[in-house]
């Protein structure tokens, strides 16, 4: 009996790029890099998993969202002590605590690998994703400079990649938990946690949430009086004080900020949104946050964010080593780039010339013609099955290489041209 058919799919939520996607992919990446690296950070890797003491020791909310590890032969639960990371930054604070006396501080690192979240997919939010980090950490003090010069930088990768229609959103997890305090809530965190689902759930959603926590009706309209303070330029600190909260950590908040624009509007070009309403939900951000998000488009998430954090490490090591980072959302990128047409995955292959054998009894020349322009940097691809040519021209079309090489008569074919003419492998560039 023959074996059955199953039927070949992809898990909804993990992405599966054709050649041309993950080309983009690729070269999407390479410019990334290139900005990161004439930034002075270097990359690192770390294991796909975590210890899941270390991943739940950063946020209360990580655990409805976690895969966990476990052989499918396992002896018992009690196996599955380990996860998939859903983040690169968590991973990152247990890299430092375990590396911290053989780096160089303040360390500047970048990442890119795959991560896991167990959400709803949709466009631009997958089960699995590709996530693009830069962070610096330093021992005892990290300059206040580095919260403006994080998202400079950020910036202009996304820029080299093709997004210029982006503003950063910023705010400071100091001045919302700092007028949080003033106005005597005492579930500061849980409050903000709330105020992070404003823009998912409404202002209704938000008003129920925190009456379930326990704040009065005035704690609350003055919570969204504050959320919906959003300006493009310096007024934010004004408007906050005008809400009349007293209070030294939101003040210490909102100089932070201040100062920080200021320095950010020195360093980068990209406009900016002082937003009140930004939170981000995970618990280890102290002082600045960020989101990237597109402006002028029919998207409204954020493309990637980050943030300011003290104390990190401080459950792996006694050491403080406070840091700030972003991430860079590389996977939504794409899947929201190609969908709104600001990407396009057109070129479905490296591959610069089609090496063709006419005499397919004879391939020397095929094959030297090919070492000689491989060894000038020319991507060059031998078709060596031969047979008959309008086959082989048919194979460069499909592939959208855009040149064939002729090597009977050392002859090379513009394939959008259509012209033809004699070529020396130790000379020819392609346009």
């Amino acid at each position: 009996m023959a074996n059955p058919i199953i039927k070949a799919s992809t898990v909804t939520g993990f992405p599966e790029y054709l050649p041309a996607e993950r080309l983009l992919e690729q070269q999407m990446l390479d410019k990334i890099r290139g900005v990161f690296e004439s930034h002075g950070f270097c990359s690192i890797e770390t294991p796909i998993v975590e210890k899941l003491e270390v991943l739940l020791s950063k946020s209360a909310d990580t655990n409805k969202e976690m895969y966990v590890l476990g052989r499918l032969q396992a002896d018992g639960p009690e196996e599955a002590k380990m996860g998939l990371r859903y983040d690169l930054t968590v991973p990152f604070a247990r890299y430092v605590a375990t590396h911290e006396n053989e780096l160089a501080f303040p360390f500047k690192r970048y990442q890119i690998q795959p991560c896991w979240r167990g959400e709803r997919p949709k466009l631009g939010r997958y089960r699995q994703f590709k996530q693009c980090d830069i962070d610096i950490v330093a021992r005892e003090k990290l300059a206040p400079e580095y919260d403006a010069f994080i998202p400079a930088v950020v910036c202009e990768a996304w820029n080299a990649i093709g997004f210029k229609n982006i503003e950063l959103h910023i705010s400071n997890r100091k001045i919302l938990s700092g007028f949080a305090t003033g106005l005597g809530i005492e579930k500061v965190g849980e409050t903000l946690r709330v105020l992070d689902k404003l823009a998912k759930i409404g202002t209704d959603g938000v008003c129920e949430m925190l009456t379930e926590l326990g704040l009065e009706k005035k704690q609350i309209d003055d919570c969204l009086k504050m959320a919906t303070i959003a300006t493009k330029d310096l007024s934010f600190a004004d408007k906050v004080r005008t809400l009349g909260v007293q209070n030294e950590e939101l003040e210490s908040g909102l100089n932070e900020m201040t100062d920080c624009l200021k320095l950010f509007q020195t360093l980068s070009k990209t406009p900016f949104v002082a937003d009140m309403s930004l939170v981000r939900g995970f618990d280890y951000y102290t002082g600045a946050t960020y989101e990237i998000q597109l402006t002028g488009a029919d998207f409204h998430e954020a493309l990637g964010g980050g943030g300011r954090y003290d104390n990190l490490a401080s459950t792996m090591t006694k050491s403080h080593l406070p840091g700030v980072g972003m991430s860079m959302g590389i996977s939504r990128a794409i899947g929201v780039g190609l969908k709104l047409g600001l990407l396009k995955a057109d070129q479905k292959t490296a591959t610069q010339v089609l090496i063709v054998n006419v005499d397919k009894a004879d391939k020397s020349k095929m094959i030297e013609t090919a070492r000689v322009l491989r060894e000038r940097g020319i991507k060059a691809e031998m078709y060596l099955e031969g047979g008959k040519l309008a086959k082989q021209l048919k194979y460069a079309n499909d592939k959208g290489i855009p040149y064939v090489w002729f090597d009977i008569d050392s002859t090379v074919r513009n394939m959008t041209s259509g012209e033809q003419t004699p070529a020396d492998a130790k000379t020819w560039i392609p346009a």
